[in-house]
């Protein structure tokens, strides 16, 4: 018998996992000897569990840091790389598979016939392409008018599993005691928290044929909720593509969201309100280049304080959306709006973060006078509060989707600033949705 092929996965705890059980776990021409690590802390140094990889894998598989590449391919004779994260431009991409090629070893990307799973129910897909788009705000005013129109929806988000892997494989979130059960961070919180508000379920999680399975019991039609700017796990009869014309050039230079933009059957763009009119109509004439075929829809993205009056005059400091900060590339988000609109004295938190947060303003040198919502760890969670409360403001704007007022002990009263989507044009948008949906 030939030897099994070496694979090495360059991945983010994500969509590699993924990647791995649609189209590597059960194949004994095939050892994948390691997964890569980047984007997010403290995940090199684990291991996919032995419960998940198969019983190929009796150790499970390590997951090591992606600096180490070079000394995989060497180690294990590795024939093929793949590349299996997102929300990273086409350059990131080919310096990857330039140190793949001068180590010896293929690079490849998985294609979405090889990836995506088939529902027995009806998909919306809803993808962007960059975080902070505005994907899942699309994304839940779709459910509304799935739920308006007699339909049973469950919710699947991208995958976010920071803690125990084997313990992850299928989550199911229709409660706030769902997101104490099992540990969510803040940033899961901030994707999963709107949907409870709604009295929407979410599932999420390692094995995603595994909650396919589970979330069709609990639905007429699947929606998917894209992370990241990647492409969906699940075939989709609607594909949905988010842009923002804050970034119109980012549609043709992060990978995989071209891919989606190009891929969609409807594309959205977002943030109309907010934009200036050459930007959006660069973003037109880009989008009709790229997918001239796509159904094009426009809406704007305004955000409302909780009490706007509380911040007139008063200096404080905002905290927002964490991955559009450093993923996606914002100096700022909603909350910074929000509170410049309502007359606020705007503090910068960036001389008084404490800890991981200060290493995280290096890192990301683009960062404007807000705090991202980092929470990854408790040791994050704990920085985060201690930032918050060394600056010297008499207000918290919260910019995220989730109460803060939750998972911190502030110091100082909080105030939300929330935003939804508001499609110029709704009832065109739900008609081609249901019309899509009803021929499916």
């Amino acid at each position: 018998m030939l030897e099994p092929r070496p694979v090495v996965i360059l991945g983010a705890a994500g969509r590699d996992f993924h990647d791995f059980n649609t189209c590597f776990r059960g194949r004994p021409n095939v050892r994948v000897v390691a997964f890569t690590a980047a984007q997010i802390p403290d995940i090199a140094g684990r291991r996919y569990p032995a419960s998940l990889a198969g019983e190929d894998y009796p150790e499970g598989i390590p997951i090591v840091a992606e600096e180490r590449l070079e000394e995989l391919i060497a180690k294990h004779d590795v024939e093929e790389v793949v590349f299996s994260y997102s929300d990273v431009s086409h350059e990131h991409v080919m310096h990857l598979a330039s140190r793949a090629l001068a180590a010896g070893a293929s690079f490849s990307l998985l294609g979405p016939r090889r990836t995506q799973l088939r529902s027995q129910r009806p998909v919306v897909a809803v993808c962007a392409a960059r975080t902070g788009c505005g994907k899942s705000q699309t994304a839940r005013w779709i459910a509304r008018r799935l739920v308006a129109a007699g339909k049973r929806v469950a919710a699947i988000r991208h995958p976010m599993p920071y803690g125990d892997l084997a313990a992850q494989a299928v989550q199911r979130f229709a409660s706030y005691e769902d997101l104490e059960r099992h540990a969510c961070t803040i940033e899961e919180r901030e994707e999963y928290e709107a949907y409870l508000e709604e009295g929407l379920t979410i599932y999420a999680g390692v094995d995603y044929a595994r909650i396919l399975a589970q979330a069709e019991q609990d639905a007429d039609v699947v929606l998917w909720d894209g992370g990241n700017n990647d492409l969906p796990f699940l075939a989709a009869d609607l594909h949905l593509t988010v842009v923002d014309p804050l970034r119109a050039d980012h549609v043709e230079r992060y990978h995989p969201g071209e891919a989606n933009v190009r891929a969609a059957d409807l594309l959205l763009i977002n943030k109309v309100d907010q934009a200036e009119p050459a930007a959006l109509e660069a973003l037109r004439e880009a989008l009709a280049r790229l997918n001239p075929a796509a159904a094009l829809h426009e809406a704007s993205s305004p955000v409302r304080l909780d009490d706007a009056a509380a911040l007139a005059g008063k200096p404080v400091v905002v905290v927002d959306d964490g991955p559009t900060l450093t993923h996606g590339g914002m100096p700022s988000g909603a909350g910074y709006v929000a509170a410049q609109a309502a007359g606020a004295e705007l503090v910068d938190p960036r001389p008084h973060a404490v800890g991981s947060l200060r290493e995280t303003f290096a890192r990301f040198p683009h960062l404007g006078p807000v705090v991202p919502a980092m929470g990854y760890g408790e040791e994050q969670r704990r920085d985060l509060s201690a930032t918050l409360a060394a600056t010297p403001a008499e207000v918290v704007v919260a910019g995220t989707p989730i109460d803060l007022g939750r998972l911190l002990e502030l110091d100082k009263p909080c105030v939300r600033a929330r935003y939804a989507l508001e499609p110029r044009d709704p009832d065109r948008l739900a008609r081609l949705l249901l019309e899509r949906l009803s021929g499916s």
